[in-house]
């Protein structure tokens, strides 16, 4: 039987407001997190994604504040992200009230902490959260071509975005967020090409996270080797609902919950 695909809207979290812009710069308000949170939660949102994109150590009980809040809520898993850099970060987010903390800059400065979160938190708690983007002209060529970045995808790192993903699954994550920093806000679709180079690497379940623009965008993304869609701005701007995106992808013959 296939694994119902899911949904998930992704809040970018910056001192307790959601915001959103095109390659994490330009950002506007969103709107209030937990109110955010209680409307997807109706329309049917599998899970909610939160990333605190500042993720200043000044901001971050605003983010345990938020997340308690939305936990209060909703009843659907919530994963949290950004800033996240020690077994201790996990330990009060998941008593915060997450269900799954991403982890991303802190995992490439070393990789040892994804295993050590793995192990004592159980793998279905951590998720590599992998920025990725195509080498750019003159930058360090890998053998996919494509590399993990840092700093909201300012930053290249030279490490090759398909083993890294391997490498983490092989470290204990139970689940990768994928997101395109080419595509990133740009609502062009997603980058179909770094979803199926991941896909052929790893078994674990891969989120495809940048350039949702429409609902034709995320069949293909299903189909390319995701087993759930990540979107913010069409979400968030009213553009698209969660149901008019599930309508779309069962009318693709996708299992979706």
């Amino acid at each position: 039987m296939a694994v119902a695909v899911r949904v998930i809207p992704c809040l970018d979290v910056d001192q307790g407001r959601v915001v959103k812009g095109v390659n994490f710069t330009n950002l506007v308000d969103a709107g209030d997190p937990v109110e955010l949170a209680r409307v997807y939660d109706g329309e049917g949102a599998d899970e909610l994604t939160f990333l605190d994109v500042t993720a200043s150590s000044s901001d971050r009980e605003t983010t345990y504040d938020v997340v308690r809040r939305t936990a209060e809520e909703v009843f659907i898993p919530l994963t949290v992200g950004g800033g996240v850099r020690s077994p201790e970060d996990i330990d009060r987010l998941l008593r915060a009230g997450s269900d799954k903390v991403s982890l991303n800059t802190a995992a490439i400065a070393r990789p040892e902490l994804l295993r050590e979160c793995s192990q004592r938190f159980g793998a279905q708690c951590v998720v590599l959260s992998a920025d990725a983007r195509r080498v750019p002209e003159g930058g360090t060529p890998t053998p996919s071509g494509f590399e993990v970045t840092t700093h909201g995808g300012r930053r290249g790192t030279g490490i090759c975005a398909v083993e890294w993903a391997a490498e983490a699954q092989h470290l204990g994550v139970g689940e990768i967020l994928l997101n395109s920093m080419d595509a990133d806000g740009t609502k062009s679709g997603f980058d179909l090409e770094m979803i199926r180079a991941v896909r052929a690497a790893v078994e674990v379940p891969l989120i495809a996270s940048g350039g949702a623009g429409a609902v034709e965008h995320f069949a293909p993304a299903v189909h390319a080797g995701a087993d759930a869609v990540l979107a913010a701005s069409v979400f968030h701007f009213g553009q698209l609902t969660i149901g008019e995106v599930k309508s779309a992808m069962r009318a693709d013959g996708i299992t979706v919950r």
